[in-house]
């Protein structure tokens, strides 16, 4: 079963339960913009411009807050950077309640709400080995992971359960008016967490910076260490060509005939999810991490190729799940090799990269499934993007096979 020792230590029982509700209010928001961008739009190219307008932010933002992280006190960064958050999603409110009907004012507080998002999750990932003893780094992973997951889970499903009783203009407002109100609690758990300022430097050692200089140190680390490398390559290969997120309003009103449809598909990865981080007890143990980091993303990608092939909302919700499953035990793998392998004075500049990549391709994975459903049909774009994750994950696998032989080899950050 899942190891909650981490929840014996306050500082992270403080962060835990701040972004499980955060992330429990966002799944409404997350499933009703693209139904209000559908609902406008009658187009899923405009729902996967959503991807577009929180791609630029990710790699602006994500990059800059991560070498930001390594420079100020990270609790006062977290802090600053999820009220950002906090008001995109009051404008998203005050446009429902205005009924502006505007797709591009959609796409501008996305874009806000992105780049608040963009500071936030370096700098919050930066945190984690700051609080928690490096031993306990997966287990503080696969528990982020796994509530944020059950989030994943109930949120759509509730969302879900507002737009099968509501009209769509209602129905968003309600949704932005939970997130909202969730969000803020988490701005007050953020704000209980101690002080968390720059390690000490060693004498003679350069003095980290939070801009460009700053970015390029971080990149000229990442570029020498192969099985980061891989590890990044190997996510976006799963989320660019594996992510149906964007069909998911067209499928659910054109193949079951919408209602709480939606819901359901939106849940469906995050309901294996949560199934895979409750019974992950057997993560920790695993040696060989960047070989079960490959196959977990094949299976994502075979999962999501089979379940845009069904026909049933019941299978294609299994289906979902099993790739669900999949994608937290690739996820927790990706962040703990991550984590433990770069050094504290260069773990924020690591962790913005890390999120420019883990949120940025599914971003593009919006994008490229609804401009290839416009053009194809939305099962092509699904499945064939599915098994071409598949498929390419095991080439890189194969051609690059540093990450296939990487086991963790101390109980210690490594020191360079």
């Amino acid at each position: 079963m899942i190891d909650v020792r981490p929840l014996r230590i306050t500082a992270y029982r403080r962060m835990w339960v701040g972004n499980g509700l955060s992330f429990f209010g966002f799944q409404f928001t997350s499933v009703a913009v693209p139904v209000e961008m559908y609902a406008i739009t009658g187009s899923s190219s405009w729902v996967g411009l959503l991807g577009v307008a929180a791609l630029v932010p990710l790699l602006v933002f994500g990059l800059w807050g991560g070498a930001a992280a390594d420079v100020v006190d990270r609790r006062r960064l977290l802090l600053a950077s999820s009220a950002l958050a906090w008001a995109s999603t009051a404008g998203l409110l005050v446009q429902g309640l205005a009924g502006a009907h505007s797709p591009v004012l959609l796409l501008v507080l996305t874009a806000v709400q992105s780049a608040g998002f963009a500071i936030s999750s370096p700098t919050r990932q930066a945190i984690i080995p700051r609080i928690v003893p490096v031993g306990l780094v997966p287990a503080a992973n696969t528990l982020g992971y796994t509530t944020t997951t059950a989030g994943g889970v109930f949120g759509p499903l509730a969302a879900g359960l507002i737009f099968s009783i509501w009209s769509v203009d209602t129905g968003v407002t309600i949704a932005y008016a939970v997130d909202a109100a969730l969000f803020t609690v988490s701005l007050w758990a953020t704000y209980r967490l101690p002080p968390i300022p720059p390690v000490r430097r060693a004498e003679g050692a350069e003095k980290p910076n939070a801009g460009l200089r700053g970015i390029v140190v971080g990149l000229r680390f990442l570029v020498t260490q192969p099985v980061l490398l891989l590890s990044f390559a190997v996510d976006i290969v799963a989320m660019v060509l594996a992510m149906p997120r964007a069909l998911f309003p067209q499928v659910a009103e054109e193949r079951f005939g919408g209602g709480a449809a939606v819901g359901w598909l939106f849940a469906a990865i995050a309901i294996g999810s949560m199934i895979g981080g409750l019974t992950s007890g057997w993560i920790g143990r695993v040696r060989r991490q960047g070989a079960a980091l490959v196959l977990a993303v094949v299976a994502w990608g075979i999962a999501i190729g089979l379940s845009g092939l069904a026909s049933q909302l019941w299978l294609v919700v299994l289906l979902l799940a099993v790739g669900g499953a999949a994608d937290l035990v690739s996820a927790v793998y990706r962040q703990s090799i991550l984590q433990t392998f770069a050094p504290d004075e260069l773990r924020g500049r690591l962790q913005g990269v890390f999120t420019v990549v883990v949120a940025g391709g599914p971003r593009l994975g919006d994008l490229r499934a609804g401009g290839t459903a416009d053009l194809t049909g939305p099962t092509v774009s699904w499945a064939g993007g599915g098994f071409a994750a598949a498929g390419l994950a095991v080439v890189l696998a194969a051609a690059f096979p540093a990450l296939m032989r990487y086991r963790p080899t101390t109980d210690e950050p490594v020191k360079r």
